[in-house]
């Protein structure tokens, strides 16, 4: 390979800029050329809108791939929670790295945990599905909360907490790892409390379709068992017709017995943001060796989930 610099499109926020100079980093070594990130700005950076108003899935996608396919990057890194779960033809997910902790954590006002919070505590998110499970499980525990939706970036939304307008917020526990501020956390949230959105804490590596030394040499970066979960998580998403405001959570893990790796079970939700009604489930089956494998179990926990009234949940879609 020449010594031409390679591209690396990436949104401009600190935490997207972190988590690309990582990946920066692992393609130099094993591409042995350079890496430049290039900052493009995406209508999600802009826009001041609620998230789940102007489109939820992909406004922080569509100007990095824009660029990806008018040649202007060779290849972007996103969260792969943002990603649309729809792949262009003309692009290609070259890799899933090692996923990072898929958690939702909690920053508190006073180091409080979840349940320590008192009754009538305010906790921010932007995400309906954040709001739909800590209702429920506030409901289940005899706890009053109220859910306040909040945007912007990590230092805006501990902001909330810091100044005392908010009690707590809530943000993905990858996020902070990225920055180096884990160290804020004040309570890591069990998945058996929140399960976080389909491909949380995992990146996605995207070129064009065409470039298949690229693709291979990035090949190297992926992760076999990350990317069949997230495969998974991300077919029972499209298999439910929700984009990324919707209230759904999935996640797949696998079970090992000892060192040997047997199987993976992936587990879903689905509610109303006030936690009301939840339609929870989970299926386990031999671990996904092929793309197809990995979706038709995602595919399948959707059923179930659409059999217990998973689609009348679904309405409350901002349109």
């Amino acid at each position: 390979m020449n010594e031409q610099a390679l591209r690396l499109g990436t949104r401009r926020s600190k935490l997207a800029m972190a988590q690309s100079g990582q990946v920066a980093d692992a393609v130099s070594q094993v591409t042995g050329r350079p890496v430049e990130l290039v900052e493009i700005t995406t209508y999600g950076d802009t826009s001041r809108e609620n998230l789940a108003q102007i489109g939820g899935t992909g406004v922080f996608v569509t100007a990095l791939r824009d660029a990806l396919l008018r040649g202007e990057v060779d290849f972007a890194v996103h969260s792969l929670k943002d990603l649309p779960t729809t792949q262009p033809d003309d692009l290609v997910l070259a890799a899933v790295p090692v996923r990072e902790d898929p958690r939702d954590v909690l920053v508190a006002r006073d180091g409080l945990a979840f349940a320590e919070l008192p009754n009538g505590a305010r906790i921010g998110t932007g995400s309906p599905r954040r709001m739909a499970q800590l209702n429920a499980y506030a409901r289940s525990h005899g706890m009053t909360i109220e859910t306040v939706a909040i945007r912007g970036n990590v230092d805006t939304r501990i902001g909330y907490v810091r100044n005392g307008e908010l009690d707590a917020v809530v943000l993905a526990a990858a996020g902070l790892n990225r920055i180096g501020r884990s160290d804020e956390v004040t309570d890591f949230l069990s998945v058996d409390t929140v399960l976080p959105a389909p491909g949380q804490g995992a990146l996605a590596i995207e070129c064009a379709a065409d470039n298949a030394d690229l693709i291979a040499a990035l090949g190297e970066l992926d992760d076999p068992f990350t990317r069949a979960a997230v495969t998974a998580e991300r077919s029972l998403l499209a298999a439910l017709e929700a984009g990324c405001s919707a209230p759904v959570g999935a996640l797949a893990d696998l079970l090992a017995d000892g060192q040997i790796v047997k199987e993976m079970r992936l587990r879903g939700v689905v509610g109303t943001t006030d936690g009301s009604t939840l339609v929870q489930l989970s299926t386990t089956g031999p671990v996904p060796e092929t793309h197809d494998q990995a979706m038709a179990l995602g595919r399948e926990l959707a059923a179930e989930m659409l059999a217990k009234g998973a689609a009348g949940l679904m309405g409350e879609r901002a349109l």
